[in-house]
């Protein structure tokens, strides 16, 4: 059997939070290898990673990094149990350090299991900050965003430090034009995703889920024959408030938050022309904090916010 020293006991303690004697057994029952004895310990019930995993964690952070030639763009969002956490400087490091990881693996498995500098695991980082911290945490999700030529753009709202905020846009431009005015124009893209009223479910109407687009059929046809119409008739009138629900609900129909008298479809022909080569939306992903887990807005005023974003522009 191995020796169970004291320093080996101290390095189990320091990363279980467990007790000193727990620490001492999970090592002798595992021959003295530390990550087995932290999966002993999880087993037991004895770290208090373990103890606080079924707990609700809804609160944290949305993290976002852009790659150095500017063409992968990622988004993670790093869950905790209060906003609180959201403050705390090793939550937001760690929130850094795993969008960091996102630029070369994607995926929250993947993710998960990739090694930092440290050698340890991104699950290993995180189950070491619940213990730390004293809170259940999660890794929830990731978006990774990559364009040939063009430029993917980040826009963090409310942000809690460097690179975290509470609700996080990519837009990822194609184009071999202007790459300078690509990621100029992306970013005020990402800002009206963020503030826009009516945020977009897809980029373009044949991107919209055919659930979402079935759903919103049978609504507007209940209504139209709620007001006497027969279904033939008022199947006929939904056509056209289908139209209009797709204008609302698709990014390239919406009127742009700083130009109403523009969509973004034509933003995009005005900056093709500037560029001087074909511009397009490849794709955009929003993060909002907690958004399908029962949460409230990702922050106050967010619509107002960027309109004067945009008059400081």
């Amino acid at each position: 059997m191995a020796e169970i020293t004291a320093a080996l006991v101290k390095e189990l303690r320091e990363k279980s939070d467990a007790g000193m004697m727990d620490c001492k057994k999970a090592l002798q029952e595992t021959n003295g290898d530390v990550e087995a004895a932290m999966d002993w310990l999880r087993t037991k019930g004895l770290s208090k990673a373990a103890k606080k995993s079924d707990r609700a964690a809804a609160e944290g952070l949305v993290a976002g990094l852009i790659s150095g030639d500017g063409k992968t763009g990622v988004l993670i969002e790093l869950n905790a149990e209060t906003d609180f956490v959201a403050k705390n400087d090793k939550f937001q490091q760690a929130a850094r350090d795993i969008a960091k990881v996102a630029l070369d693996v994607d995926g929250v498995e993947a993710i998960s299991a990739a090694k930092l500098g440290s050698g340890d695991s991104v699950q290993d980082m995180v189950t070491n900050l619940i213990a730390t911290i004293g809170e259940n945490m999660r890794l929830r999700r990731s978006a990774r965003l990559t364009v040939g030529e063009g430029a993917v753009a980040l826009y963090l709202h409310n942000a809690q430090g460097e690179g975290v905020g509470r609700l996080g846009v990519l837009v990822a431009l194609e184009g071999a034009g202007d790459q300078a005015k690509l990621k100029d124009v992306g970013r005020k893209i990402a800002m009206h995703v963020a503030g826009t009223p009516t945020p977009p479910l897809a980029l373009t109407s044949d991107e919209l889920d055919p659930a979402v687009v079935a759903k919103e059929r049978e609504i507007q046809t209940q209504t139209a024959m709620e007001s006497g119409k027969p279904r033939e008739i008022a199947e006929k009138m939904v056509e056209g408030r289908i139209r209009k629900w797709q204008e609302e609900v698709v990014l390239l129909k919406q009127p742009f938050v700083m130009n109403p008298d523009q969509t973004i479809e034509q933003l995009i022909a005005e900056t093709a022309k500037e560029a001087g080569g074909p511009v397009a939306v490849k794709a955009f992903v929003r993060f909002a904090l907690g958004e399908g887990v029962d949460k409230g807005p990702a922050g106050p005023d967010l619509a107002t916010e960027v309109a004067q974003m945009a008059g400081r522009a």
